[in-house]
């Protein structure tokens, strides 16, 4: 296998939805630094001022709302052709999501807005063979009591990358997810001021410590190189270990 295997040929045209913060944030600048040409949204003007990023020839920020079909739809219009979509925005409402509309939001925008994405994005992606990859969560796998509906839409994310790759093969189109585990992020700040919760989880995972969103990026970047030509339907755990145990 050669080294090419692991670059981006020329034109390299990445999507990151949801990609002003955290992870995102973190993906769209490996992919930028790997020589792709990356569009990145997020939710307001207001995340795209204290994401830290400046437009360039390489980089484009956009405002969008994962909810509106509409509006999904039109920015998916502007590409012509797209070599990696990434659906990386999420929400959760600690305690919250026992209330059925805060349910439905979170289910709306982590697990709805990633499929509307996908098809929003099908076109573009098959004509440059493109793949996908859906930013699912190891609470896929291993629940937690106060956020039912966050891990409910990301054991959804887990379903829909399996059967969209099933469905889009013949495009074709790859897909695949990737799990992150405890990474240290805005969305989790505050539970990590509890130093004895913080600590437990760092004991918990096999690494010994939280991950650094850097960590997750490096693992989208390599599902849409030629070296992970073969790979389709799979699931990336990126979590210290954590579910090994």
């Amino acid at each position: 296998m050669s080294s090419q295997q692991f670059q981006f040929a020329p034109g390299f045209r990445a999507v990151v939805i949801g990609g002003l913060g955290g992870i995102g944030l973190a993906i769209v600048r490996l992919l930028r630094d790997l020589g792709a040409s990356v569009a990145a949204t997020g939710i307001s003007e207001a995340d795209i001022s204290a994401c830290g990023l400046s437009a360039s020839d390489a980089l484009s920020l956009h405002v969008l709302d994962v909810t509106d079909d509409a509006a999904m739809r039109d920015f998916a219009g502007r590409f012509d052709g797209v070599d990696l979509l990434v659906n990386c925005a999420g929400i959760l409402r600690r305690d919250e999501e026992f209330e059925l509309d805060v349910f439905r939001k979170v289910l709306d925008v982590n697990l709805t807005g990633t499929f509307s994405a996908c098809l929003a994005f099908r076109e573009a992606l098959a004509k440059k063979h493109g793949s996908i990859v859906n930013i699912a969560s190891m609470n896929a796998y291993s629940g937690l009591p106060r956020i039912p509906a966050y891990c409910a839409s990301k054991a959804g994310v887990v379903m829909l990358t399996k059967s969209l790759a099933l469905a889009w093969a013949k495009d074709p189109i790859r897909v695949n997810a990737v799990a992150p585990g405890f990474i240290e992020t805005a969305i989790n700040a505050e539970g990590r001021k509890d130093t004895a919760h913080y600590q437990r989880i760092a004991g918990r995972t096999a690494l010994g410590r939280w991950g650094q969103p850097e960590e997750v990026a490096g693992t989208v970047a390599f599902l849409a190189m030629p070296a992970s030509a073969y790979v389709t339907g799979s699931v990336f755990a990126v979590d210290g270990g954590f579910l090994a145990s």
